[in-house]
């Protein structure tokens, strides 16, 4: 026979698994919270804005194809400034205790479509050296793209500055709680519909319809101890006569 299930039965199976659905996500809520305040590493960013062109002369005038010109070098510029070396040099200026690799994978270089800005962003674990690396790592290319590609026009828009108050960028606990909150509650209403599978146990009349395919006739109520003490009636002690 075809099982088919309504949405009352859904609605009913919910109701009757609303506290483990409920504890579920209580619980994966709880454990991103202690996981992102507790153990996870906050995360803070700096950036800086540099801009990159070709110094004219007097006589050289600005033209479309100039400017197209120093746009397709931009790409260039984002690999010379993750380069060893720059961050070699950043490095020794710094004393950071670090390799150009393991630098260049706190730092990420973007431009802006048509720009000729470049966007030095730099992560750390502390705040002041995400800082530091962005304001020197913008200094070291200024001072070096001039002898790798003869570029001396390089200006620092607006150079990375510690705030008084710094705010992680990473781990964001409301973000992985309310994740945690959706996860949990996917995986109590999961549970709650496994458990109801997996219970064959007959506990009212309407299972035992479902089960049998057969109605009920009658049923058998049950009744308390305290009132089959009522129809027995008093109990009166006897005791044997002498």
């Amino acid at each position: 026979m075809e099982e088919t299930i309504s949405l009352q039965d859904l609605a009913k199976t919910l109701r009757k698994r609303l506290v483990l659905i409920i504890s579920a996500v209580i619980l994966a809520v709880t454990i991103a919270g202690v996981v992102s305040y507790l153990f996870l590493t906050p995360i803070y960013q700096a950036s800086t804005q540099i801009l990159v062109n070709q110094e004219k002369s007097e006589q050289q005038q600005f033209n479309a194809q100039a400017i197209q010109t120093d746009l397709q070098l931009i790409n260039t510029y984002n690999v010379i400034i993750t380069s060893p070396a720059i961050l070699s040099k950043v490095i020794e200026n710094l004393d950071l205790d670090t390799t150009p690799a393991g630098l260049k994978t706190k730092i990420t270089v973007n431009s802006a479509q048509n720009s000729q800005v470049l966007d030095i962003s730099v992560q750390d674990t502390e705040p002041y050296v995400a800082v530091d690396i962005a304001n020197t790592t913008a200094a070291v290319f200024q001072e070096e793209i001039k002898k790798l590609m003869n570029v001396d026009n390089v200006n620092v828009l607006s150079p990375a500055v510690l705030a008084e108050n710094p705010a992680p960028i990473k781990p964001d606990p409301m973000l992985n709680m309310a994740i945690a909150a959706v996860i949990g509650l996917m995986l109590g209403v999961g549970i709650a519909f496994l458990l109801e599978y997996l219970d064959t146990t007959v506990k009212t009349e309407q299972d035992a319809e479902e089960l049998l395919g057969l109605p009920i006739l009658g049923l058998i109520s049950t009744i308390a101890e305290k009132d089959i003490q009522d129809a027995k009636g008093p109990v009166k002690s006897r005791r044997k006569k002498r």
